[in-house]
């Protein structure tokens, strides 16, 4: 388990079949706009807080899908098979860390999106904060 520094996180599917619990504060918080992400929010970005891999205990069944991303990566969504609630995402590139989706905590307006990421990918309609950092693609 990581290195807690006395904070931890809770949180949980819609349906309550899935729950978990994260040691520690995440290191980022931020938004994507890139499509894939769009497509698994239903329209908007993906708002994520990243946590150590180690820090995460889930109990309950987790399903799983992979999709190549143009880097040619793999990313990894984890949800809940029984409600569809998205959980967690990951990457091939960096298996130390987890996206955990800001919907599913229990403390989702504790933290706030910094930074927002493949906002060339964004509808033309939406308005970014313009107090978030913002990269056109992955920085």
């Amino acid at each position: 388990m990581a290195d807690t520094n006395g904070k931890s996180f809770s949180g949980s599917c819609a349906c309550g079949v899935v729950t978990y619990r994260i040691a520690g504060e995440p290191f980022a918080v931020r938004q994507c706009w890139c499509r894939h992400c769009q497509k698994l929010s239903t329209g908007g970005p993906t708002h994520n807080a990243f946590f150590r891999t180690d820090a995460i205990t889930a109990e309950g069944t987790i399903a799983s899908n992979v999709h190549a991303a143009d880097s040619g990566n793999q990313l990894t969504w984890y949800f809940c098979p029984a409600c569809g609630t998205q959980l967690f995402g990951a990457s091939s590139a960096r298996p130390e860390m987890r996206a955990v989706r800001l919907g599913s905590l229990d403390q989702a307006h504790e933290l706030e999106p910094t930074i927002a990421i493949w906002v060339q990918e964004a509808p033309a309609w939406v308005r970014i904060d313009p107090a978030l950092e913002q990269h056109p693609g992955q920085p």
